[in-house]
């Protein structure tokens, strides 16, 4: 289920799609998620006849894996698998049973789609054709870094957004 979800996503990231007319960048970029989007619909079927009776694949009983997994599929699912699983995995950060970086960027994620401002700018934007924070739909920016470091995320905001450097460039909605 892991390599499920990743392959797709690790070669999407590789191919730059701007050297196509946009027409065709879009039809491309489309089909590719396409095929994307049936194997996160398959691999969210399965998690979910599987998820275990406590709610979540907590890491002292299923191992780190199995919890990575799990957070990954969900994380690439939909909003109503967002609003479902942040209000199970939030107070299951304070136990140690999820990682708190994993638990942030499914916060972002919802609070993004929601409208609402990210508390630790993981959700990138496309501006002037590259990948980028928003840092005006971010909670408390003067404090996001200390957030960032008390969930365990390994970066500041600014080491974080200079690996979409690498990215391929992108086009604006």
């Amino acid at each position: 289920m892991y390599r499920l979800d990743q392959m797709g996503r690790q070669a999407m990231q590789k191919v730059d799609l701007s050297i196509l007319p946009p027409d065709q960048e879009q039809a491309a970029n489309k089909a590719m998620w396409q095929v994307q989007e049936e194997a996160d619909e398959a691999n969210l079927n399965a998690l979910l006849a599987m998820l275990p009776p406590e709610g979540w694949f907590l890491k002292s009983r299923y191992g780190e894996g199995p919890s990575q997994t799990a957070f990954l599929i969900i994380q690439h699912s939909n909003l109503e698998q967002w609003r479902r699983f942040v209000p199970v995995l939030e107070p299951l950060v304070a136990t140690g049973e999820v990682d708190g970086a994993q638990f942030g960027l499914m916060y972002d994620r919802l609070a993004v789609n929601e409208g609402r401002p990210q508390r630790y700018g993981t959700q990138v934007t496309c501006k002037n054709g590259r990948w980028v924070i928003d840092y005006d739909n971010l909670e408390d920016p003067a404090n996001a870094d200390r957030r960032r470091a008390e969930a365990g995320f390994p970066h500041t905001l600014a080491q974080y957004e200079a690996r979409f450097a690498s990215w391929p460039t992108c086009r604006e909605n």
